[in-house]
């Protein structure tokens, strides 16, 4: 039997993928496409790896790991990422990625499917860490939109 593709089942999947990747030793693109293959034969969806929304975003995590962790410890006030739960990191991580690189889905659903994440895989804090973090880089991302449409009339 072959389970749906629907973006939210292949989020929860990304997130159990990326989630077992956190306790892994070897973080090598190699690692990566070996740990999704596993789970992903075990899941039996009807669709190829790569033409996966699960691939779209673990791939998407694991290459702008650093520019999303950055982002992560500027808008988690006084919170070291080696101090946030790895749940949560991984939820952080993955929201992220769909609000800066997946223009096709709206800053509300992503929040919002973090949310259901962090209810689902975390503790009774997990849903208002999560978030806390997601609404600041929102409005930090805001800001910085509104700074280059202004500084961009400036220009003109």
């Amino acid at each position: 039997m072959f389970v749906t593709h629907n973006r939210r089942h292949q989020r929860r999947f990304a997130f159990q993928v990326i989630y077992s990747l956190v306790f892994g030793r070897d973080m090598s693109k190699d690692a990566l496409i070996k740990s999704f293959d596993n789970f992903w034969t075990e899941e039996e969806f009807d669709i190829e790896r790569q033409d996966s929304y699960a691939w779209t975003l673990v791939e998407g995590v694991f290459d702008n790991h650093d520019s999303i962790d950055e982002i992560i410890t500027l808008h988690s006030q006084h919170w070291k990422l080696n101090r946030i739960a790895k749940v949560e990191l991984t939820i952080l991580r993955l929201c992220l990625f769909e609000m800066l690189f997946c223009p096709d889905i709206p800053l509300k659903v992503a929040m919002n499917e973090a949310i259901e994440l962090a209810k689902d895989f975390g503790d009774d804090n997990s849903k208002t860490f999560v978030n806390g973090v997601l609404d600041a880089a929102a409005k930090g991302a805001e800001r910085d939109i509104r700074k280059t449409i202004q500084s961009e009339k400036t220009e003109s």
